[in-house]
């Protein structure tokens, strides 16, 4: 073995002899690190890590019965894995400190314990941590185990010896391995760790889950390449002093990206929110002005939700313009448009524009709904509560045409809207559900004559 210290890139996990200021492989800024590492002189694969040795084989050979997915007994994760947790995939679950994460994967092995052989391993808690926490959540089966344990040569033996169906890692951030001279937690352990587990993973057919911190900026902490190793990538989000958490897809091999599924957290664990539009409109304002229902499709879900602004007159030399939930870019280019297109004096205002319920949102549908928000503040009058809007605002004014109209409509319907308004390009390509009202806009013109001079 030879030591010596490298300089590893936190993006994407380049390495390099010396330091850099831009990284050559994903061009990011300032983001190399320096870390102690110990090279061995021979690198092996999956044969050396004591897996079995692979073999080649044609396409028809392979068998597709290990695709199976394993239903964890949560109907919103399960849509966000994409039908099920698939096996011998690498799933990582991301998310804030106190967010739900551990508590998620302990009911997941709770469900899970019914039928098949869970491993929970924990670097952070001790056995009578997890128990307190377990006893809350419910019964857990026989074949439900628990093991403390950060080093990963160990955890690997005791994997390969016991043979679980899924095996949960908490924390990634904890784990070591002998052979790396950094620290837990560094980018060279983090990456090596992910590793071997995505080995074990393949290699043995395991579903294994791994819990990773996130940093302020709101993705995990560790290199990028984290990310692109492993097959599903979750992020937990929400603020942890309220009751809702939001789960989202970012990455999946084996299903859609952008599904969320929405939980609330109660004493007993985190509970499933079935329908999240109606969740979303929980405590919408009568008769406000500045408030505004629109329509976002996630992934494959229409959800409901409200935006919210207020638009007042500057006290200060320059106007303060703030977006909560979505772009604040975006937010400042639909004021140019009015003031460019349809001659409202926004440049003095200052403009609070907010998406209530906790999502995070940039999808273009939003955009005429922000619009008629910030026009119902700005002229202090109120849109029909029974009124839903949704379209894209291109730079000329005009309303541009959105996908899934249809299922949008329908899922107003469901919810008791009596009016949409939306696209007129739109309106050809949609069946409108009987006893619905529908109003095509063109540009913002119209929306300002809609909605009175």
């Amino acid at each position: 073995m030879t030591k010596g210290n490298v300089f590893f890139c936190q993006e994407c996990g380049y390495e390099s002899a010396k330091w850099l200021g831009q990284c050559p492989a994903c061009k990011a800024w300032n983001r190399f690190v320096e870390e102690p590492v110990e090279r061995k002189t021979k690198r092996g694969g999956l044969a050396a890590g004591g897996l079995t040795k692979a073999t080649e084989k044609r396409l028809f050979e392979i068998s597709m019965e290990k695709e199976e997915r394993m239903l964890t007994g949560i109907q919103e994760l399960d849509r966000v894995l994409g039908g099920g947790v698939v096996s011998g995939s690498l799933v990582l679950v991301g998310g804030d400190p106190g967010i739900g994460k551990s508590t998620l994967l302990l009911q997941v092995c709770r469900n899970l314990a019914e039928t098949k052989k869970v491993y929970y391993i924990s670097g952070e808690e001790s056995l009578q941590q997890i128990k307190l926490r377990a006893n809350r959540i419910g019964t857990f089966s026989d074949q439900f185990f628990l093991l403390c344990e950060t080093n990963l040569e160990l955890i690997k033996e005791r994997v390969e010896n016991a043979q679980p169906d899924v095996v949960i890692i908490d924390s990634i951030q904890t784990m070591v391995r002998e052979d790396v001279a950094s620290a837990a937690g560094s980018v060279s352990q983090v990456r090596e760790s992910t590793g071997l587990l995505m080995q074990l993973a393949k290699g043995l057919g395991i579903s294994i889950f791994i819990v990773g911190h996130v940093t302020k900026e709101g993705v995990v902490a560790g290199p990028r390449v984290l990310e692109h190793m492993v097959d599903t990538v979750l992020y937990f989000e929400g603020d942890r002093h309220a009751a809702y958490r939001i789960l989202r897809g970012v990455k999946n091999r084996f299903g859609s990206t952008n599904e969320i599924g929405v939980f609330e957290m109660r004493e007993s664990g985190l509970e499933e929110v079935k329908n999240p539009s109606e969740y979303m409109l929980n405590g919408k304002p009568q008769g406000a002005s500045g408030s505004i229902v629109t329509c976002a499709i996630e992934g494959t879900r229409p959800i409901l939700l409200e935006i919210q602004a207020l638009v007042c007159k500057t006290n200060f030399g320059l106007p303060r313009r703030t977006a909560a939930g979505t772009d604040y870019n975006r937010v400042n280019l639909l004021m140019a448009v009015l003031e460019k297109r349809v001659g409202l004096r926004l440049s003095d205002c200052d403009a609070y524009v907010n998406i209530a319920g906790g999502l995070k949102l940039n999808e273009p549908s939003l955009d005429l709904g922000i619009v008629m928000a910030i026009i119902s503040s700005y002229r202090d009058r109120a849109v029909d509560d029974k009124t839903i809007v949704f379209g894209e605002v291109g730079l000329s004014g005009e309303v541009r045409g959105i996908r899934l109209c249809e299922a949008r409509l329908k899922e107003a319907f469901k919810l008791g809207f009596q009016t949409c308004v939306l696209p007129k390009v739109s309106l050809a390509s949609s069946k409108v559900p009987k006893g619905m009202k529908v109003v095509g806009i063109e540009n913002l013109k119209e929306v300002i004559r809609w909605m009175g001079e």
